[in-house]
């Protein structure tokens, strides 16, 4: 298979991809002609069939799998396909695995790991909630198959998980170091920090922003969702929910960022500081791995800097 992220100026290619989206337009002389989004465990391209009409166009959709041929070309420069022939396959024709980009740390073993941060809880209304989420059978598995963010850090199967575990490493390590953190408040802030996520985002194949991920965010549906969890167990004390719901709030750190609130508890500044850490870093990580450019690579908006790779 050809994978997208390999593609050059002047491939002809003939391969099966995910249709991941599609929509019909017209140019300025009046002709009509679709606009695909193509899509494979290493990336997305734009394409165009200029001639929908033509024989070798067969009915196809959205999510189908479909079998293309045609050319890669550059416009704007960008990556484009030029598709001349396409056709929807059959079940057996495609392994799904080729087409969903998955975290490269084994999930099993992050999840096991997140149960064991969970385990060491030892304030019991916070365990108890964890435990609401975490050991729901149905939940951790939405929870293991989803993304982190529909781009820019961890948009990938496992991406949610990934970055929820890596948040909590090193807010571990930060309440180990600060001793007026309460670390059972910061963990659990970490684990449910992005819970929301689980609502706002779609799975892949779609890996898009739900309605209610349009509406309210994933900030603020992570808070209804701790906040009826809470309402569940008998006797959580009404200052700690406050407190971890504050976490949840702040942990973008900024009221441009996307916080409804900025932190006020010492727990709240060092889950948006670890939060930030593992997204940024991640982030470069990917921009990383995605160019084969050395040395410098120009500027991006993320980090707003024109950004180099060093010497390994």
């Amino acid at each position: 298979m050809k994978y997208i992220r390999d593609y050059k100026e002047g491939d002809r290619i003939s391969d099966i991809y995910l249709c991941k989206n599609k929509h019909s337009a017209v140019t300025r002389n009046g002709k009509a002609y679709d606009n695909l989004v193509l899509l494979d465990k290493t990336g997305v391209i734009d394409a165009k069939v200029w001639d929908p009409n033509s024989a070798g166009i067969e009915d196809y959709d959205i999510l189908d799998y479909v079998e293309v041929f045609g050319d890669v070309t550059s416009f704007n420069g960008a990556l484009q396909f030029n598709i001349k022939r396409i056709r929807k396959c059959r079940e057996g024709e495609y392994d799904p695995s080729d087409y969903m980009p998955t975290s490269p740390f084994n999930i099993d073993d992050m999840w096991k790991e997140l149960m064991g941060f969970i385990d060491s809880i030892t304030e019991p209304h916070l365990k108890m909630l964890l435990e609401y989420f975490f050991k729901d059978e149905e939940f951790a598995k939405i929870f293991k198959a989803s993304s982190a963010a529909k781009s820019i850090h961890h948009s990938f199967v496992g991406g949610l998980l990934q970055h929820t575990l890596a948040v909590a490493r090193i807010c571990d390590y930060l309440a180990s170091r600060y001793y007026r953190i309460n670390r059972d408040l910061l963990i659990t802030a970490a684990i449910c920090h992005d819970i929301g996520k689980t609502r706002e985002i779609s799975l892949y194949p779609q890996n898009d922003y739900t309605d209610a991920g349009q509406y309210l965010g994933h900030i603020v549906i992570g808070v209804e969702m701790v906040g009826e969890a809470i309402r569940g167990i008998d006797g959580f004390p009404e200052a700690l929910s406050q407190e971890l719901k504050h976490c949840i709030l702040s942990h973008h750190g900024e009221y441009e960022f996307g916080s409804p609130k900025k932190p006020a508890i010492i727990e709240a500044v060092a889950l948006s500081y670890a939060d930030n850490t593992d997204a940024k870093l991640e982030a470069f990580t990917e921009i990383l791995e995605d160019s084969t450019e050395s040395g410098w690579m120009g500027f991006n908006r993320i980090f707003d800097s024109n950004i180099h790779r060093t010497q390994i």
